[in-house]
């Protein structure tokens, strides 16, 4: 926080910006320092103004589709007068000390907080670019610098007329003393910010030029196919590699302790060459494990009595007894993120130094991985960044990064280690079983008066990041539990849950709200169904306290026609959520057939997210993650027999299809408030909204993931 309170109070000084002058080539290169670290000078800073050509922006977030290098340079370039085709993005190194996100402490792309960390450091960087290039063409032209004004890449002297390119100025603005206050736009005199600009990447991913991991090729690369052990924790017992080895262009077998793999000249001759091996493996511990084992595990935790209390207000006990009560369980299926573009990275390992090629949430701990597996210092790893097919939190773990330096380690030059689709889903970072159990009492008029919510699962910021977790408890699967309801009395329980030793659990799109929306959600509608009143009224009355996440909900059930007749068998359902920063609200529209068809007719979504960087990238993603909510709901459910997931590719593990995506609208909130995120925030509330939605349709209450369609079955 202390980060924060520096960068609002308007303040800049030597040791808050790192400054350097690239005096031969006249540049100019300035940025934030967030992170603090001994005063030095900087080669990587964020704004980098060449003496001709685009200016360089450097983005010390990944870009996995989200938009953000995008968002970013609409903050510098705001401030800094500049118009978006005149700057170029560019990935930042692996560097914590300069490009750690401010919130987070670390180089990480995740939690839906990039715009929200950045809003004000960048617009400050902007602002300070300008203000040093202003103060350089008024010296030089012997003016006040209140007397010039900049504009599209140029400082304008309106008095004589004179104007002279930021290019032409670096070498001397390198020169000028830091502002010590930075006057920020008022919003009204926004040119790039609030307006749907084009995205900086989407060229370059049309004509074939953007890189991803996959379109690494360093000179000399060869191509590794990856078999790892199918049960978690096993180990490789043997392997027979003569027929891969003759497969033509296969180079060599590299064995590991729990994997095997096929180096080649490209990735066709690895596979083949994989698929030649007769490997044996070791199951271990895990050998027998079922998904019917690991739930009753995680319903024995459930019955335990050795819950924390993650929330508490009021007194639950004194009020629970004697009421009209609810008493549910929700039940989350283990879930994995099947990105686009399968896991991959490229690795040259040298005697004194460390190569790596990859698209990774956390660049800075993919860096440090690879340090480790080598045993080389940090300083002797570079790590390129490149685009990322897709994170949805996947890529916020470098098992990937590890496991291609230890393969490289085994090569002479650069490899790349490519997991086939199969070995993604069965090897992924986990979203793990999750249980909720409610307990809601109503009052005499219908309203609940408590609310008890017991959450089961694993805690993945005890290693993921520390800060979250306190006293035992995991401060994001918990985050939310308590309802945003004006309920007198509440009490959050957490049961820790870990999944088996050997599997790795992680995040996942849109974290711990994904968990407990659909409990918070669906039992809110289960209390309003008891007090027979409708879903959207019965929250307005309970959202008083919090008018921003009220009017999402107007304005969704109004977009919606909530309350317009459907018809037999349709449905409409509701889900609100604040997270993220932001607020938001879904109406999903269904029609559930007497077979148990399920439909999907329409899904209108209401968000605040404060002030719209690009309203367009934020359709964009409240859109996508409605789609991979829904992916979820209707199909996400991995299994486990004899310790390995049975699933392995889109055939037995889908995703939603283009014909099966309903409409999807997206209403934004004009607000002047600071952004909240917008990457998580269009995902948990699909599953309480659709689950809402078949509810009204048809009378049957469904509480497990994935929907089961069997269950919807009506005479």
């Amino acid at each position: 926080m202390g980060i924060l309170a520096a960068t609002a109070s308007g303040q800049l000084s030597r040791r808050g910006f790192l400054i350097s002058a690239a005096l031969a080539g006249g540049s100019l290169v300035i940025g934030p320092r967030f992170a603090e670290a001994a005063e030095t000078f900087s080669p990587d800073p964020f704004i980098r103004i060449p003496p001709a050509g685009p200016i360089e922006l450097v983005i010390p977030s990944a870009e996995m589709g989200q938009g953000v290098y995008t968002g970013i340079a609409t903050l510098i370039a705001e401030e800094l007068e500049v118009a978006l085709d005149q700057v170029r993005a560019i990935a930042a190194p692996a560097d914590p000390s300069r490009y750690a996100h401010p919130l987070l402490g670390d180089q990480v792309t995740g939690g839906s907080v990039t715009i929200r960390g950045f809003w004000e450091p960048m617009r400050r960087a902007g602002a300070a670019a300008r203000m040093m290039l202003v103060a350089a063409a008024a010296r030089d032209w012997g003016v006040p610098a209140s007397a010039c004004r900049a504009e599209a890449g140029e400082v304008v002297h309106p008095g004589s007329g004179r104007r002279i390119a930021y290019g032409a100025l670096a070498g001397k603005a390198a020169r000028e003393p830091v502002p010590q206050q930075v006057a920020l736009k008022p919003a009204a005199e926004y040119r790039l910010i609030g307006k749907p600009s084009p995205r900086l990447d989407t060229p370059d991913k049309v004509n074939g030029r953007a890189l991803f991991g996959l379109d690494a090729h360093p000179p000399g690369v060869s191509f590794a196919a990856l078999a790892i052990c199918p049960t978690f924790g096993g180990t490789l017992k043997a392997v027979e590699d003569g027929d891969a080895l003759r497969v033509k262009g296969v180079r060599q077998v590299v064995r590991l302790s729990d994997a095997v793999a096929v180096v080649a000249d490209n990735t066709g001759a690895a596979r083949k060459g994989l698929a030649a091996l007769r490997i044996t493996w070791d199951p271990g511990a895990n050998g027998g494990l079922t998904t019917a084992e690991l739930e009753r595990r995680i319903d024995g935790a459930m019955a335990s009595g050795a819950a924390l209390v993650a929330h508490q207000s009021g007194n639950v006990a004194d009020v629970e007894a004697g009421r009209p009560v609810i008493e549910a369980v929700y039940r989350m299926p283990i879930l994995a993120h099947t990105a686009m573009e399968p896991m991959n990275c490229t690795v040259h390992v040298r005697p004194e130094s460390c190569e790596v090629w990859v698209g990774t949430q956390v660049a800075g701990r993919a860096r440090q991985a690879a340090a480790q597996v080598t045993g080389l210092p940090v300083e002797k790893v570079v790590v390129h960044n490149h685009l990322l097919g897709g994170g949805f939190g996947r890529r916020l773990d470098h098992d990937g990064v590890v496991m291609a330096t230890r393969v490289a380690q085994q090569v002479d030059g650069p490899v790349q280690v490519v997991w086939s689709r199969e070995e993604d889903i069965r090897h992924d970072s986990y979203r793990y079983l999750n249980l909720s159990r409610l307990v809601v009492r109503l009052g005499p008029d219908g309203m609940p008066v408590s609310w008890r919510h017991r959450v089961v699962g694993p805690a993945i910021m005890a290693r993921f990041l520390p800060i979250l977790f306190k006293d035992g408890i995991d401060l994001d699967i918990t985050g939310g539990a308590e309802s945003p309801y004006g309920i007198p009395n509440k009490r959050v329980e957490y049961v820790r849950h870990e999944g088996p030793e050997g599997m790795l659990t992680g995040n996942w799109r849109g974290v711990g709200p994904t968990r407990n929306a659909p409990a918070v959600e669906g039992g809110i509608d289960e209390a309003a169904h008891l007090a027979g009143r409708d879903p959207v009224e019965y929250r307005r009355q309970l959202l008083g306290g919090a008018p921003r996440l009220r009017g999402v909900l107007d304005l969704a059930a109004e977009r919606s026609g909530w309350g317009a007749p459907l018809g037999a068998d349709r449905g409409r359902g509701v889900a609100v959520l604040a997270d993220f920063g932001s607020f938001a609200a879904l109406v999903a529209q269904v029609h559930v057939g007497r077979d148990g068809a399920l439909k999907l007719e329409r899904m209108v979504c209401a968000v605040d997210c404060g002030q719209a960087v690009n309203p367009g990238i934020l359709r964009q993603q409240v859109e996508s993650g409605i789609v991979y909510g829904l992916s979820a709901a209707l199909y996400g459910r991995l299994t486990i027999a004899d310790g390995a997931v049975v699933e392995g590719n889109f055939d037995d593990s889908p995703v939603l299809r283009i014909h099966e995506c309903p409409p999807i609208e997206v209403h934004i909130v004009p607000s002047a408030e600071p952004p909240g995120g917008v990457g998580e925030l269009g995902t948990p509330g699909v599953a309480p909204a659709l689950m809402n939605a078949i509810f009204a349709a048809t009378g049957k209450r469904l509480r497990d993931l994935p929907i089961d369609t069997r269950q919807l079955r009506r005479a």
